[in-house]
Parts: structure tokens; sequence; C-alpha cells
């Protein structure tokens, strides 16, 4: 192994940090006003020897780059001009007082009808790194997505080397069927929808699918030089391995919070996360080619894509005619739920001066929310194609929630309203408690409502999200909107409460907008709750969303001016 990328003469680091010290006591802010143009439109595309209409953003798939800095305001117009509806979730941004801004479709606003036009206008507030945006209305996230990447403040440093080049990997999926009426089909049939034919890297399936050898993501690298790789996983329903042949890759931030870097052969990511790594080439051109490998990790009982995505590693070399031998990774198995727990477990904060983690050491609010799968009754003369001839549905706490289709939750909560759109009511946690990762119980019905989860403002939050087995236990990365979190515990089994919080870490834990609750375990999670509004929390495999894995928090203003939700802009769209 050679000498590690974080090798940093001393005097250098000594320099680097009295710099960045110095520009965050002063406040050193130029912030500016970005402006993008987002057109939905329908665009051609061909995957798979495979030729269908797509919903694209200004026709691009993936969609196209927003760059910003920290402090900075973005204004972006968002104009429909197909026939589905629309809304764009700009995912991770905290979104502090503005959430009319935030995205999901009736929960903080009404979708963007066909012809319509909204500006969604939010300031970035202490955040840097690599977040993503995409649609959150149905399943057009499945081509409507794309990066949203956050530079440090001017002349602000990174907290580790400086990389020779930043490069965005967005993993996705490709189905050759239309998504909005795969999953259309599963809802009626009450089964589980049609999986993709393909994972795609930058859009390009690569060349270990059938007839995809030039639809292949290719990274040209020199020697010698560090790259920053900002990974998203913006699949639909998988989380993913990842590695690329013969390279370590060095950890450095995850949901745009630098971590305590750590190297890895292989990286796990769920959909919705985000992982940026150093990857440091070889001193020499190998005169060899690297693939870039990514598949997926399944822990449940459906069928899933058991695919193979591959981009290509290829060093700059003037013997770039010769036939160059090629390397493949070695991933975890399938169902390695060992390596997860592991992965998972190395993340940490910088928890540094300058990077603090500030984990609320107490916690006013204690829930316990059961998450995991479950069934709803067949429709009277129908045959269903879910479990025991019922319809699949998920829950949270044993509440499928269903989402309102003539006013938006914010809506009716800002205009006082809201007795006719939802209860205030959500369990603490559930009202049956079993062996949750044990013999399931023989009644698998969940109840659909909508409720939500009430909390004071600056409430301190403590939340044990606990996977249950009723129809199978499988890994949920689930991602609340409006605030980061700290993970400070996770297990397997059942959560003990006597036992378990004393191995808490609440000192340097990772702290995220989206976590993976192991397959057959449970994990915890503390969070201030300081931004008021209403806030999604859901499950990010879209086929668990779509069966009613989702809940909302509703935080209440505070007493001072700068503690109370904006009211909503002028150009909110209608129902």
């Amino acid at each position: 192994m050679g000498a590690s990328v974080f090798e940093t003469p001393v005097t250098t680091l000594a320099m680097s940090i009295a710099l960045l010290t110095l520009f965050v006591i002063s406040g050193y802010v130029q912030c500016a006003t970005k402006h993008y143009d987002f057109n939905i439109q329908m665009q051609t595309v061909t995957r798979l020897c495979h030729t269908k209409s797509i919903v694209t953003v200004n026709g691009k798939f993936p969609g196209p780059r927003i760059v910003a800095r920290e402090g900075d305001n973005l204004l972006i117009k968002v104009t429909n001009h197909v026939t589905d509806n629309i809304t764009i979730h700009w995912h991770g941004i905290r979104q502090l007082r503005s959430g009319w801004a935030d995205g999901p479709a009736y929960i903080t606003q009404c979708p963007i009808q066909t012809g319509q036009s909204y500006v969604y206008n939010y300031t970035i507030t202490g955040q840097r790194g690599t977040l993503w945006w995409h649609a959150h209305i149905s399943w057009l996230r499945s081509t409507v997505y794309g990066p949203l990447i956050i530079h440090p403040k001017k002349n602000v440093p990174y907290p580790f080397p400086k990389p020779h080049k930043e490069v965005p990997l967005i993993f996705g999926e490709w189905f050759n069927g239309d998504t909005e009426a795969i999953i259309n089909q599963a809802l009626q049939t009450g089964g589980g929808p049609n999986v993709s034919e393909a994972y795609t890297i930058n859009g390009l399936p690569g060349l270990l699918y059938n007839c995809s050898a030039k639809d292949t993501f290719k990274l040209k690298v020199k020697p010698g030089r560090t790259y920053l790789l900002r990974m998203i996983n913006a699949a639909l329903n998988d989380e993913l391995f990842f590695s690329i042949a013969n390279h370590t890759l060095t950890v450095v931030e995850v949901d745009a919070i630098y971590v305590k870097p750590f190297q890895t052969d292989i990286i796990l990511i769920t959909p919705g996360q985000t992982t940026n790594v150093l990857l440091t080439t070889k001193p020499q051109s190998p005169q060899a080619t690297f693939l870039m490998s990514a598949r997926p990790y399944e822990t449940g009982q459906g069928t899933f894509d058991n695919s193979t995505l591959a981009g290509v590693l290829e060093y700059k070399s003037s013997k770039s005619n010769k036939i160059l031998p090629l390397f493949k990774p070695s991933l975890p198995a399938i169902n390695d739920t060992a390596f997860a727990a592991k992965f998972a477990n190395k993340l940490r904060s910088l928890a540094s001066p300058l990077f603090p983690a500030n984990v609320p050491q107490k916690v006013d609010n204690h829930f316990f929310f059961t998450v995991g799968l479950g069934t709803n009754p067949c429709n009277e003369n129908q045959t269903c194609q879910g479990p025991n001839g019922a319809k699949f549905a998920a829950s949270i706490n044993n509440v499928s929630f269903i989402q309102p289709t003539t006013t938006a939750l914010l809506e009716a909560h800002f205009s006082g309203q809201s007795n006719k759109v939802y209860k205030p009511n959500f369990p603490y946690s559930p009202k049956k408690w079993f062996n949750f990762t044990g013999t399931p119980p023989n009644n698998t019905m969940v109840n659909d409502d909508t409720r939500l989860m009430v909390l004071p403002y600056n409430t301190s939050v403590e939340l044990v999200m606990q996977d249950t087995s009723i129809l199978g236990a499988e890994s949920h990365p689930l991602h609340i909107h409006g605030f980061n979190f700290f993970v400070v515990g996770q297990g397997s089994g059942n959560f003990d409460q006597n036992k378990d919080p004393k191995n808490f870490n609440l000192v340097d834990p990772v702290e995220r907008n989206t976590v993976g609750v192991p397959a057959g375990g449970w994990v915890a999670i503390r969070f201030l709750a300081d931004n008021p509004g209403v806030w999604f929390m859901h499950c990010h495999l879209e086929v668990h969303l779509s069966w009613g894995l989702k809940m909302a928090w509703l935080v209440l203003d505070g007493k001072l001016p700068n503690q109370r939700l904006l009211p909503p802009p002028l150009d909110l769209p209608k129902c």
C-alpha cells in the first residue's frame, strides 16, 4: 500500500486549518443568487437497443448539474411541458423556513400541472458537499434526477487534500417499460412491480449489458493524481455495492457531511444517499483497464434486478491503441448483511472544532417506529397478486400513509384547515408489540390513514426505527426531509430499551439525511426539530413509498420571528 493521501506536511496542514478557522470565525461571506430554468419535456432515448420517450429536464438524462456555494440563494424555475404532473425535491437541502420549496407532491405543495410554472426559491445555509435533486411524484424520478453540488464558501478549503478533478457518478435504473404504467399496474393488482432491465452510471448501462458496449461510462485519469468522486444513488428500488478493480477508495463525506476519512475497496450506497470518495491513481500508468462495477444489495423476498453495472477506469497513455488487460472488482454477496453493518459502523462525523457533531445530549421525546411490509385486503370481485391473495402494503407503526389529493399538508397546516386533511396523532410506538424479527403474527393487515407527528419548535427527538419480519426482514433506507440527523446506534434483532442505549455513540456519530434500517434489525437517530413546517419521512425504495411506508412530522412555529415558517409564495401551484 502506498502513502496515504492524508500524509500532508504538518506545516501545510497547520496553514490550512489556520486559514479555514480565520474564514469561519470572521464570517466571511460572498454569496450569490443562482438562476436555473428547468423545462420538463419529453425526450427520445435509446438504451439496451430499446427506444422510448421519457420525461426529462431540458431534454437531458440524467438532468442538468446544479452547482452552487454554501450561502447561495437558488431560484429554479420549473415549467411543465408534459402531460404528467411534476414536482422537484432538492434532496438533503435543509430548507430552513422555506418548506414551500421542498417539493414532495401533496406534502409541501400541489404538483405543477401541464403548462404551468413554479419557482423554487431557497438558500443553502450551513451545507456543503454532494446532494441531488429529483422528481417527487409517483415514479417519475426514474428519469428526472441530477446532481446538486455545493462548494464551500470562497477561499474555504476542503478538510482533505484538494483533488485534481471532481467527477459526479450518479447511479440509476433503466426500465424498458413505462415506469408510470409499471407502478399503476402493481397498485391495481396488489402484486410486486416489474423490475428494471439495467442499472446505469451517469445514464449509461455499460458493457456487461446486451447492446450496450457503446453506452459505457469511461473515467479517464492521469497517473499519480487524486480524484474526488461524488457518488449519488438515484436508483428507484435498489441499494448498491460499488467497487473499482485494483483501487482503494477513501471515504471523506456522506450526505454532504464530512466524515473521518477511512479506506475501503467497496462502497454501499442506498437510494437517496450520496458518498464522496477520493480515488488516488497509481504512480505510473499500469497499462491495464479497470471496471467500475455496481450490483444490488438485496435482503427482501421479492424479485429484483440481479444484474451488474460496469463503467471503465482508463489511464491516459500514449499506448492507447494497444488492447489492454481488463480487471474486474470482487463485490460482496447480494445479501451480505454483515458487510452492510460493518460499513455503516465505519462512518463517523469529523466532530472537529470547525465541523462539530452537535448531537442532542438531552432528549425531549422518545419515539419507537416499526417499519416494514404488510397487506391490504383485496377489493371485492378482484383477484390480487399479493401475499395470500391480498395486496402488498407497507407501514410505519402499522399506519400505511395516505397522501391527500386536493390539498397539500403544509397548506392545510398554514391555513388552519387541517381538520379535513390530516389527524395530528401519529402513534409514538406500535399499538401491538410482538417479536418484531421473529415469527410473524397471523394478522398482516395495516391501517390506512393520514396522520402527522406534531412537535413543538426546538424539540430534541430520539427515534428508534425497527425493521419487522412480517413479510420477511428487509433493509429500508429512510429519508427525512428538512433535517439532518445523527445515527447514534444500530443493531440486529429487536431493540432492547434496557441495554442498547448504553452503547449509543453521542460523541462522533455520522450525520445523514438518509439511513438504512438494517434487515432484521434497528437503527437509532437523534435530531433537533428546529425547522418549522411539514416534513416528509419515507422509505427511499420507491415501491415501498408507493405502498405507504411514509409519514410526516409537523414542527410548529417558535416564538421569535426567525423561528416561524414564511408565508407561501404567490406562484405556489394549486391542486
